[in-house]
């Protein structure tokens, strides 16, 4: 399992909470700006995660994500300028549910070019902590 450093888990969250705020197609300068400050890969992953939160929400209204972990059940696979994570996890309303998407970036990373992702099952939770998923 990849294990993330805290200041990592401070820009998932920092992203998270920002894409609740402000649609990721309509990024603000705030979030421009906090996406900028991070090394390029952190970005990339980042803006993915800040995408598929979006899409999810926007897409089916039952659902409320705020939360991903790319992850949770299988470690992404990176290139260049795109992010596939068969094994992610999001959290919807306190619920988790497993996702798997696959994500690609302009080289700067600030602009999805393209996103597909799959909602899976919803993670009982009983099975939280074991891939270190909270409420």
């Amino acid at each position: 399992m990849l294990l993330v450093a805290p200041m990592k888990k401070l820009c998932l969250l920092v992203v998270a909470c920002l894409t609740l705020a402000w649609p990721a197609k309509a990024m603000d300068n705030a979030l421009r700006a906090g996406l900028l400050k991070l090394d390029p890969q952190t970005r990339l992953e980042q803006r993915c995660d800040a995408e598929v939160l979006d899409r999810i929400t926007h897409d089916d209204k039952s659902f409320k994500a705020d939360r991903v972990v790319a992850y949770a059940f299988a470690t992404p696979e990176m290139s260049a300028d795109a992010i596939r994570s068969p094994g992610a996890a999001f959290r919807s309303k306190g619920q988790w549910y497993r996702l798997k998407f696959k994500c690609q970036t302009a080289p700067d990373h600030m602009q999805v070019l393209q996103l597909r992702y799959r909602i899976g099952d919803e993670i009982p939770e009983t099975d939280w902590a074991k891939y270190n998923l909270y409420d």
